[in-house]
């Protein structure tokens, strides 16, 4: 993960960008990206989202490339361990969502009781 951030700075670096990637800018960035990742699904029914076209497959994947590269850049300006965050958040979520009241179920972790 360190060596694909180090790239994405460098090339950032190379156009002189960092000026334009302020911690307020990426994460809009990230939200717009996601937006235009999500309008890819927009008035598809739930199969249909699981049986993209080779064209969408291919949008949707350049769509989280620009989530994924907009957040890498966030996390680097903000001093977050992508990995670690990733890792920690999942040791939280395994507290709150055992698997014997969460499997199966959509509900929030207040509502598993």
């Amino acid at each position: 993960m360190e060596g694909l951030i180090r790239q994405l700075v460098a090339f950032r670096d190379r156009r002189d960008w960092a000026q334009f990637h302020d911690p307020k800018d990426l994460a809009e960035a990230i939200s717009i990206e996601a937006a235009e990742l999500l309008e890819l699904f927009l008035w598809k029914t739930p199969e249909e989202s699981r049986k993209l076209s080779e064209k969408d497959r291919a949008n949707a994947a350049e769509e989280v490339a620009d989530v994924f590269i907009y957040l890498a850049l966030l996390s680097h300006e903000l001093g977050v361990d992508i990995e670690k965050a990733v890792l920690d958040k999942l040791k939280k979520n395994e507290e709150k969502y055992p698997e014997e009241k969460a499997r199966g179920s959509a509900k929030k972790y207040t509502e598993l009781g």
